[in-house]
C-alpha cells in the first residue's frame, strides 16, 4: 500500500486553503482581511474617525464619528469597494454602508 502523501505534491497555498475550509476559518479570516484593508488603504485620518467596522454577508458596515467625512466618502463608495477588494486580492465586498 502506497503512502498517499508520497504521491501527491501540493502547494502550500492549496494546503492552507484546505485547512481553512476544513476548520471553517475562511469567514473569520476574511473579516480580519477586510478590517485591515479599511485601516491601511484609507489612511490614518479616516482611521481616526472610524468607530467600528462590521463585515457580514459581503456587506461592509463602517461607523464613523464625523458626519462630514461620512458624506464625503459616500460619494466614492464604488471606488472604495474596488480599492479594498484589490487590496485583499478577492472580491469579498459587494456593498458599503457608512453610518
Amino acid at each position: 500500500m502506497k503512502n498517499k502523501r508520497a504521491n501527491e505534491e501540493q502547494s502550500m497555498k492549496d494546503l492552507m486553503d484546505m485547512f481553512k475550509q476544513k476548520h471553517r476559518l475562511s469567514p473569520g479570516l476574511n473579516k480580519v482581511d477586510v478590517e485591515n484593508a479599511w485601516m491601511t488603504q484609507l489612511g490614518p485620518a479616516i482611521k481616526n474617525y472610524t468607530e467600528s467596522i462590521r463585515f457580514k454577508n459581503n456587506t461592509l458596515t463602517v461607523h464613523l464619528s464625523s458626519s462630514t467625512l461620512r458624506e464625503e466618502l459616500s460619494y466614492n463608495k464604488e471606488k472604495i469597494i474596488k480599492r479594498l477588494n484589490e487590496s485583499i486580492g478577492k472580491q469579498l465586498i459587494s456593498k458599503l454602508i457608512l453610518r
